[in-house]
């Protein structure tokens, strides 16, 4: 669902509502939705939840009523209070958080001072019999991570974000998105916010780095299958990961 969130919580939340009852496994949608970043300057603290607080409720409602499993992004308070975790919720048929490593102190800006990072472990989930790593926005930039993920027993990385725009950017998202499917041989389902603040371009890419589906910059809606029989090909094909030597 590359979707904006905005400013007020309340308006996100009753986004979620939104959301059609049609069938699938899997619901994306993306980095802070429950609430944007917002300006720069600005601590996030007093807009942090706990995981069983109004943001987490609603997707565990979503998720109930659409019998799916729903993944999207949150301010999860921490033990600093102008500093919470920057967390991606699972509710539904799986359950798990994970909160984002590495913070975008990067391209001017200064993530850090407004998040709190989480611990240096992989996090995958099952759903629908296929294991899903999950990484959020700049992790993407980190190649070490999803190795990590894969070494986990990831089959497919799940990426939402809020990739924001500039010079190039477009250019390393899709980049990067490909790269990380190629290198691990691995479907990359990866979700961003919509221009004009961030760049779009949602897309699911398949094992041997075929893009499945890709949105443009604006608000939309896309959907994929993913193919076991894609992935066990690209194994066969690109035995990398069984060729490494460490």
């Amino acid at each position: 669902m590359q979707w904006a969130s905005a400013l007020d919580p309340s308006v996100n939340r009753a986004r979620l509502a939104e959301l059609p009852a049609e069938a699938a496994d899997l619901v994306v949608l993306p980095e802070a939705f429950a609430r944007d970043f917002g300006d720069p300057s600005q601590h996030l603290g007093s807009y942090a939840e706990s995981l069983a607080g109004d943001f987490a409720q609603s997707v565990e409602a979503l998720a109930q009523r659409l019998d799916t499993t729903v993944v999207a992004g949150m301010f999860e308070t921490s033990e600093d209070p102008d500093r919470p975790f920057n967390t991606l919720l699972v509710r539904g048929a799986a359950e798990a958080t994970y909160r984002k490593i590495h913070l975008y102190d990067s391209f001017g800006y200064r993530e850090s001072e407004r998040l709190t990072a989480g611990d240096i472990s992989p996090r995958v989930v099952e759903v629908a019999g296929t294991r899903l790593g999950l990484m959020t926005c700049y992790d993407l930039r980190f190649p070490e991570l999803a190795r990590m993920l894969v070494d986990a027993g990831a089959e497919a990385l799940v990426v939402p974000a809020a990739w924001v725009a500039g010079d190039r950017k477009v250019d390393h998202w899709r980049t990067l998105v490909r790269a990380r499917a190629i290198e691990n041989t691995v479907h990359v389902v990866a979700v961003g916010q919509p221009a004009p603040r961030y760049c779009g371009h949602s897309m699911v890419v398949d094992p041997l780095g075929d893009v499945l589906v890709e949105a443009g910059p604006d608000e939309a809606v896309v959907d994929a299958v993913l193919d076991r029989a894609v992935l066990d090909e690209a194994r066969r094909t690109n035995p990398s990961l069984a060729n490494r030597r460490l």
